[in-house]
């Protein structure tokens, strides 16, 4: 008998219709006397071709025929790969020889049929599909590694209302305000009865999708907390040189205590991103074995608009996680907010380029367009930045997400030491509640580096120096 993951490994996509055809016909065929090897070949045949009606299914077409035409009827209207004459156009920000496998990547991507045009920020480094700082622009369609695994990968900074003058006697206060208010970690949730209220939880669009609606509960707990790996939650000094008037922040040139978080998606982004990344494989198989991770879903067909829905949903859900983290430690602090910058990136958005509607995946990428806002965060060590996009085309509106690694997190495990990493944050004044020695500075990039590196991408309006960090323990 054929189950789930037979039909699975041999190229039936993840759509429930497929699925039960596919296991009803193969299980059927063998009751019948098929031979199972006979029937594993066939269904292989039929994901394997661009065109399913084109397979021969011989003494199986009682079985497999309405399969196939349901497989045929799937795919229409999905584009199929082909070798272009020659890649896209692509601008590369990046300076050192150790972005040489990020620009392998870019140049890669920039081979695909649907593409018209990319860019590597200068904090990028290599990552699936696309690297991480890549900017990919397409022609509708949506590339699922494009977007990344964590969806909506968000920074929000908050401006808070106390004197930087009170730090030093609020210290403690402001400990306890990361720790007791913010949960961090790979599964971390609240209990039942602490779960946090936001009106992102009753989008209908939760119901609708199975793979949401299978985590809807996870999604539930997890409501205001962040995973692990770089994300945290930091307080620090926000120095501003001049005056700002921006819509969402407008300041007096002078110093600030200002709250800063890096989260996403949680687990269910990261399902979502692992269900519609396999269904897009599955209906690519034409794809060359170095550009795999980078099949993509035509946005006018069904799999491509489920999963355009999903990750909107996503991004507001990465928005509700850090408007509730900042609420929870700014009403335990008993201030206010005197100013807010918040932007994703690990998102695709639709934006018009030369006259024609493209989709811009930034994948470790930020989005400045003329006047836009965002946050260019460094490591725990480092300073942070806000910026404002100078809506350069050559980058297609984008800058760099933050300072980019430099050492693999198996590396950082092996080389370096817990008691360096102290001695570094010390000597800068900062410290770290908790964190692990992958997000050590000596991990990343020179921040000033890359902000050198993107002076025609962004201005700087303000600096963020971290004195308090929490990461995952």
């Amino acid at each position: 008998m054929f189950d789930k993951a037979k039909v699975l490994s041999l190229g039936i996509p993840r759509e429930k219709k497929l699925l039960g055809l596919a296991l009803k016909g193969s299980n059927v065929a063998l009751s019948e006397g098929a031979a199972e090897g006979e029937v594993a070949r066939i269904l292989e045949a039929l994901t394997a071709s661009p065109r399913p009606l084109e397979v021969e299914l011989g003494a199986l077409a009682p079985y497999l025929e309405e399969l196939r035409a349901a497989l045929a009827q799937a795919r229409e209207g999905q584009s199929l790969y082909f070798e272009r004459e020659s890649p896209a156009p692509w601008r590369s920000y990046a300076e050192d020889g150790e972005q040489s496998g990020a620009l392998e990547q870019l140049c890669a991507a920039c081979r695909l049929p649907i593409s018209r045009g990319g860019a590597l920020m200068p904090d990028a480094h290599k990552g699936y599909g696309l690297p991480i700082g890549g900017v990919l622009a397409v022609k509708n369609a949506v590339i699922p590694y494009a977007v990344g695994v964590d969806i909506a990968c968000r920074m929000r900074l908050s401006v808070l209302d106390i004197p930087v003058e009170e730090y030093a006697s609020r210290q403690e206060q402001f400990k306890e305000a990361l720790e007791r208010q913010t949960r961090f970690g790979v599964g971390a949730h609240f209990e039942r009865g602490e779960y946090l209220e936001h009106e992102v939880m009753a989008d209908p669009l939760w119901q609708k999708l199975e793979v949401l609606k299978n985590h809807y509960e996870k999604a539930r707990a997890q409501l205001g907390t962040s995973g692990s790996g770089n994300h945290f939650v930091e307080l620090g000094t926000l120095n501003v040189p001049c005056d700002l008037t921006e819509p969402s922040f407008t300041l007096k040139a002078g110093s600030y205590l200002a709250l800063l978080s890096h989260s996403g998606s949680r687990g269910a982004g990261e399902s979502v991103a692992e269900f519609y990344s396999a269904l897009a494989l599955s209906y690519h198989h034409e794809l060359p074995s170095e550009l795999k991770h980078l099949a993509w879903l035509t946005l006018d067909t069904a799999p491509g608009q489920e999963y355009w829905e999903a990750i909107q949903l996503m991004g507001r859900y990465a928005a509700a996680n850090h408007e509730l983290i900042h609420r929870r430690v700014i009403d335990y602090l008993g201030c206010g907010s005197l100013g807010m910058v918040e932007n994703h990136h690990n998102f695709a958005w639709r934006e018009h380029y030369d006259g024609e509607e493209l989709i811009v995946h930034r994948k470790g990428a930020t989005p400045a367009g003329q006047g836009v806002l965002g946050v260019v965060p460094g490591s725990m060590g480092a300073a942070g930045f806000v910026v404002r996009g100078r809506g350069e085309r050559a980058s297609y509106a984008s800058c760099s997400h933050g300072a980019g690694r430099v050492m693999s997190r198996k590396a950082a495990f092996k080389t370096l030491s817990a008691a360096r990493m102290q001695e570094i944050l010390s000597g800068k004044g900062i410290t770290l509640l908790s964190g692990q020695l992958d997000e050590s500075p000596e991990v990343y990039r020179d921040i000033e580096q890359v902000m050198r590196a993107q002076c025609d991408l962004v201005d700087v309006l303000a600096r963020f120096e971290p004195r308090l960090v929490k990461m995952a323990p």
